[in-house]
């Protein structure tokens, strides 16, 4: 009697000692997207996968939905406050509703390049920028590029001159609406899918968007010319819910963000180097023209876009858009 009962106080002991050792189950977290992989940002999304499965082993998995396989870039911001998803990174654009500082970033020829809207991202004001929707629920984790903006329409345009009376589609931006209207243009808000079919029928006259997407949906076979204007940015927000990104571990969060610092850099040199790239392609196609405007130029264009500024100055913050224009320091 007395084996037996010994030998219960083992097995009980080993399984006590075994339940100890059982880790809890890793935290999930769902990143939804709208592009195809081989883009920065699908790019991006699946490194960050990669780096986290190498360095929070059986802490996190991260599952990856490009292609708006989940969710579009309207409904993901939802599905963010419900818990249905965990991280997503639509475009700055999409933010407007939920705060008017971000409105920055759609402001006309603010920014003299890329890098100055890195100086600006990386610097004290693009940080805090990250914590303007915490009170809405959502957390800003970082910055990534597409790229500049340039113009292109089935005429030339050199000057703001050019641009009167024609349509030109645009995201759902109030900055935006009032970028063209500022021209004497007519903005029509479309969807990104519905673009191309849009310019070849004539529905609209022309449209602003990235080199690579620019070519990625093929319009320089459906507009004449193309302005190298550079005259706004096309980046995304990498956004969570707030109240999930403070719940976690300390230490898990902890490499998140340094990963996210690391997956960033890589996301924005791609960038740069698929706008280079499709931009020569563009130029290589030899079914439109690209015009290099000159110094003089473009302070037209600067010029005609200061009333948008003036308008939203009160929404965004004179200090918030202050900060941004002496990012153009070099």
């Amino acid at each position: 009697m007395r084996m037996l009962s010994v030998g219960l106080g083992i097995v009980s002991l080993g399984l006590a000692l075994t339940a100890g050792t059982v880790q809890a189950a890793p935290i999930k977290i769902k990143f939804s997207h709208v592009v195809a992989e081989k883009t920065p940002k699908g790019i991006g999304a699946n490194l960050f996968k990669k780096l986290v499965a190498e360095r929070l082993k059986g802490k996190v998995v991260i599952e990856v939905y490009p292609n708006s396989q989940l969710y579009n870039d309207n409904k993901v911001m939802e599905a963010l406050l419900l818990g249905d998803v965990q991280m997503a990174a639509p475009s700055l654009a999409k933010f407007g509703k939920y705060t008017k500082k971000l409105q920055v970033f759609d402001l006309p020829f603010l920014f003299d390049d890329i890098h100055a809207v890195d100086r600006f991202q990386n610097g004290p004001t693009g940080k805090e920028l990250l914590k303007s929707m915490t009170k809405k629920g959502y957390l800003g984790l970082g910055y990534w590029h597409n790229g500049m903006k340039q113009l292109s329409a089935n005429t030339a345009l050199r000057t703001p001159a050019d641009a009167k009376g024609l349509k030109f589609r645009i995201q759902q931006s109030h900055v935006l609406q009032a970028q063209f209207e500022q021209l004497g243009a007519n903005p029509q808000k479309l969807a990104f899918s519905e673009v191309y079919n849009a310019l070849q029928t004539g529905v609209v006259d022309g449209q602003e968007n990235t080199w690579s997407n620019c070519y990625s949906k093929k319009y320089q076979e459906v507009q004449t010319h193309f302005s190298e204007s550079n005259h706004g940015v096309l980046d995304y927000l990498l956004v969570t819910n707030t109240r999930f990104w403070k719940k976690l571990p300390d230490d898990v969060r902890t490499e998140l963000e340094a990963i996210i610092v690391e997956v960033t850099k890589v996301v924005n040199e791609e960038a740069l180097k698929l706008a280079m790239d499709s931009r020569q392609k563009i130029i290589d196609s030899g079914k439109t023209e690209v015009l290099q405007l000159t110094k003089e130029e473009l302070a037209q264009w600067r010029a005609a876009m200061q009333p948008v500024w003036k308008k939203f100055e009160k929404q965004i913050g004179k200090d918030i858009i202050e900060a941004a224009a002496a990012s153009n320091a070099k």
